[in-house]
């Protein structure tokens, strides 16, 4: 007896039907009543899968039936939740049909694409606005994806004369501080604090930390073996390490016994590795740690704060509690949000991929946004502050 594709339970219907590119989808969806039915169901959204598979594509390209998507009646309203989420900003804005969105499905779109201390442009407006565009002194409007677009693809930055970073001190406090704009550079500031600190003889290292659609966050530190504990810095070693959290067994690490270039290996009284934090609720860091979602992060850190398999989750380089050649984080550690250009991932010489020098030299990597408190919890909410002080200073 020969079964139809209309015979099928409509869950098997579905998943049929999910397997199809989006031009196939959207002729196979008007052949008969019940596969319009059941593509247009919302429980059901035989559509999310080919629609993912457009958007995670690592080429970018964009099958042409997604442009004019949003006029089909047929496909449930939540899907414009993930594309405008996942899509390019440049695609978003001069190519596609945006749909008619409820103002929580816009207030979706907006936290799950942008970081939190975004949030100020809403100002009184609706989520819409504050996700397309942003209010200015003057009377012109600026969309906000564009204005994302824009800075990542020039050196213009009249919308943001002040970018603002976190440092993270050995003490336990944290201050943000700002730095004009058109000459921010993270090395160079950090060079700074290193001076500061008397440090400037140990190289910089970069640790990319996560990565979103439109910025990455990276953090600057020194490795070392330090003579004493009192140069530590264990905020930083916990900001890129969750305690409880491992690499795992996927890829290999650093062996310890080899120190990289530029590390202080003069010291004959390296201490021995801290003491694992244990966090008092548990054992299994599943029952602490949540994946973050708010805002969502790219494929390469998909299981953030977890360790996401790949090769590009640099988090863990080295071996245990120790980072690579056996060395800790010393002294203060610079977070800065990078924005993500059409080249910015892209190779920039003979270092080694997304970690130190080739985060921060090279082409689509001189565009940097403000980070605030508010992305500083979302990022590390287990980060405990002593202190966080608005610019300079202690804070006494």
């Amino acid at each position: 007896m020969t079964t139809t594709l209309e015979a099928l339970p409509v869950e098997l219907v579905a998943d049929v039907l999910s397997e199809l590119d989006i031009t196939s989808l959207v002729t196979v969806s008007s052949l008969s009543r019940r596969l319009r039915a059941v593509a247009s169901e919302p429980s059901l959204n035989p559509w999310r899968r080919p629609i993912l598979r457009i958007l995670l594509n690592p080429s970018g390209e964009y099958e042409p039936a997604l442009r004019h998507l949003s006029v089909r009646q047929t496909v449930p309203r939540h899907n414009w939740v993930e594309i405008l989420t996942l899509g390019r900003a440049e695609y978003l804005l001069f190519e596609m049909t945006l749909p008619n969105l409820k103002e929580e499905e816009w207030e979706e779109c907006f936290l799950r694409r942008f970081l939190p201390g975004w949030v100020k442009w809403k100002k009184e407006g609706t989520w819409k606005a504050a996700f397309l565009k942003y209010g200015l002194p003057r009377a012109c409007l600026c969309r906000i994806l564009h204005r994302v677009y824009h800075r990542s693809h020039s050196s213009c930055t009249a919308e943001e004369a002040w970018t603002h970073y976190i440092v993270l001190n050995r003490n336990g406090s944290a201050n943000l501080l700002d730095a004009s704009s058109r000459n921010y550079n993270p090395l160079t500031v950090f060079h700074e604090i290193k001076l500061q600190n008397n440090l400037a003889h140990l190289m910089t290292h970069a640790r990319l930390v996560i990565e979103f659609k439109d910025v990455r966050i990276i953090a600057l530190g020194v490795l070392s073996k330090p003579r004493s504990s009192f140069s530590i810095n264990s905020n930083a070693r916990l900001f890129l390490h969750p305690p409880g959290i491992t690499k795992g067994e996927e890829e290999e690490t650093v062996p310890s016994d080899a120190a990289s270039e530029g590390s202080d290996t003069s010291s004959q009284y390296a201490l021995d590795a801290p003491a694992t934090v244990r966090h008092p609720l548990g054992t299994n860091p599943k029952d602490i740690y949540r994946e973050l979602t708010h805002p969502l992060p790219s494929r390469c850190h998909a299981r953030y704060p977890f360790y996401t398999p790949g090769g590009e989750d640099k988090r863990w380089l080295g071996t245990e509690e120790l980072e690579e050649g056996g060395r800790q984080w010393v002294g203060p550690m610079l977070i800065t949000a990078q924005l993500i250009g059409p080249q910015t991932k892209e190779p920039a010489g003979d270092e080694p991929p997304l970690q130190d020098l080739d985060l921060l030299v090279g082409p689509g990597r001189s565009q940097y946004a403000s980070l605030s408190w508010a992305d500083l919890a979302v990022i590390a909410p287990w980060l405990e502050l002593g202190q966080k002080v608005n610019g300079i200073g202690l804070g006494h």
